[in-house]
């Protein structure tokens, strides 16, 4: 079969490998749609940053359609739609014990480290990492559901609570969603800061009550003067630089909270005694944890706009220029999903 595998930063090839061994407790999965992620673009950009091995087919947001189960498969069936949760815990660590198993100590995922992945025409994934999808979902959104799982979690992982006052620091695919989820959360204000024009639009159509571009105007003060000088509850960090570190932390109110969603290329430095002074909290989230079932109702009810947040569909040939250097250059992008399926098209 065709996969896109990774072998080193800017170096993504798509090539013929085998199609992976099905076990007794496992599905094998033919891919219809595979979402490129900001996880898989700090690979390609500085990797190898997660990936663990020489060569590894990248890919963790996908769907398709169940081709083959194992002897010993009961719950999913031939022809079932279905998406897969890419984390794989060793649920023998102290973390998998307590219940965190987002956070294991010898965790695997699908397309980074321990499993190949969706930018492929087939997968196999283990019984119990698969969920079905229902017949009123499509498979692209399906191929939403991994990165909606992210900041939902996040958003249950934060101290934010319904009526409060957001910050999102960056409107890529994570800070779209994250808007959208906050909104559907009860947020009263969701600000969000972000150099785009054509992100900053994006965001005003799915929730943001307001906009502010940090190239023109400090997004400190603009968020102080939004918020009668108070700063926001909440300030979502979904860019992983230093200045949206500094701008989240520093917008955020008196004993609020600076919720980390993204990942570093980069360490950043700060002065503690700014959020000491203030008890302000600096907290992080990681992934998802048992929230799969609900994601995909939530999406199947309607809570994510799938129409605006996929800004590009291209066939996994295309995978190097017209998805990961697209993202590269071209701000305007969003989501861009990957199907091995000419017919997809």
């Amino acid at each position: 079969m065709k996969a896109a595998r990774f072998h080193a930063a800017k170096d993504i090839r798509v090539e013929e490998v085998s199609i992976p061994e099905m076990k007794d407790d496992s599905v094998k999965i033919e891919i219809e749609w595979c979402g490129l992620c900001g996880s898989d673009m700090h690979e390609y950009v500085a990797g190898p940053m997660v990936i663990n091995e020489p060569t590894v087919t990248m890919g963790h947001e996908f769907s398709g359609t169940v081709t083959e189960i194992g002897e010993h498969v009961t719950t999913i069936k031939v022809g079932d739609r279905v998406v897969v949760e890419p984390f794989v815990a060793c649920w023998k660590c102290e973390a998998c014990r307590t219940g965190n198993y987002n956070v294991c100590e010898n965790l695997q995922c699908f397309g980074l480290a321990g499993h190949q992945g969706g930018f492929a025409e087939f997968v196999v994934a283990p019984e119990d990492r698969v969920y079905k999808l229902p017949d009123t979902m499509s498979f692209e959104q399906g191929a939403l559901v991994e990165p909606t799982a992210v900041v939902t979690h996040a958003v249950r992982n934060s101290q934010f609570r319904i009526g409060d006052t957001v910050a999102v620091f960056g409107a890529g695919p994570i800070g779209l969603l994250l808007v959208q989820t906050l909104k559907a959360a009860g947020a009263s204000k969701i600000i969000v800061v972000e150099v785009s024009d054509t992100r900053r639009e994006t965001a005003l159509k799915l929730g943001a009550t307001d906009l502010i571009n940090p190239i023109e105007e400090n997004p400190v003060q603009k968020i102080m003067s939004l918020t009668a000088n108070k700063g926001v509850d909440v300030s979502f960090e979904a860019a992983g630089v230093q200045p949206t570190f500094e701008a989240g932390l520093n917008s955020t109110k008196t004993k609020g909270e600076l919720m980390i969603v993204s990942l570093w290329e980069k360490p950043v430095s700060y002065n503690p005694t700014v959020a000491v002074m203030q008890e302000k909290k600096i907290s992080t989230s990681l992934g998802y944890r048992f929230i799969f079932p609900s994601v995909i109702e939530l999406i199947n009810n309607g809570m994510i706009n799938e129409d605006i947040v996929i800004t590009k569909k291209i066939h996994l040939d295309d995978i190097t220029e017209e998805g990961f250097e697209a993202i590269l250059n071209d701000r305007t992008q969003c989501k861009i999903l990957v199907t091995p399926k000419r017919s997809n098209l």
